[in-house]
């Protein structure tokens, strides 16, 4: 009898680590709540994803594909911190600086071209696929005179994260 009920707990355990744990979340608006998408590893690889994924976009349309640029990269990272601390995705920093502004400060000598914001638990390639349907982001990465890119993010513990892409010309 011990044999039976040890063999029975042991299916039972089986089954229950076959069943998926995580349920879906349903939001006020009947949809489902986006999961929590966790940014781990090197960070340069979610640089060169998003630079692939933008160029392949950028080769579609006929343009010249575009380089990671060290200040615009920083000039990212510095303001989608500064996103986060003020809770809302703009495009002018807490001192009042423009994105021009946070180029120069970080020694960017080229021509800056714009920018692009968000504020989501989305991936990068998601956001990306989103700034596709938006005019303005849509023109700053598909902007011809384009040569260089700078992309960042900011990720606050519970897995909001904060999104700049900056454009810009060779200087």
């Amino acid at each position: 009898m011990t044999r039976i009920i040890t063999l029975l707990f042991l299916c039972f355990a089986a089954v229950a680590a076959c069943t998926p744990s995580s349920t879906t979340t349903i939001g006020a608006d009947g949809r489902p709540l986006p999961t929590v998408y966790k940014i781990r590893g090197n960070p340069e690889k979610l640089q060169f994803r998003m630079l692939d994924s933008v160029n392949a976009l950028r080769q579609a349309s006929g343009l010249q594909p575009v380089q990671l640029n060290s200040q615009l990269n920083a000039a990212a990272a510095t303001h989608s911190k500064d996103m986060a601390r003020q809770n809302r995705p703009w495009h002018f920093g807490s001192d009042g600086s423009s994105p021009i502004d946070r180029a120069a400060r970080v020694g960017y000598f080229g021509t800056f071209l714009g920018e692009a914001i968000s504020e989501t638990f989305e991936t990068e390639t998601e956001t990306l696929a989103a700034w596709m349907q938006e005019p303005g982001p849509r023109s700053v990465i598909l902007d011809p005179k384009a040569t260089q890119m700078g992309f960042a993010w900011h990720q606050e513990s519970g897995g909001k994260i904060w999104w700049t892409l900056e454009m810009g010309t060779g200087g």
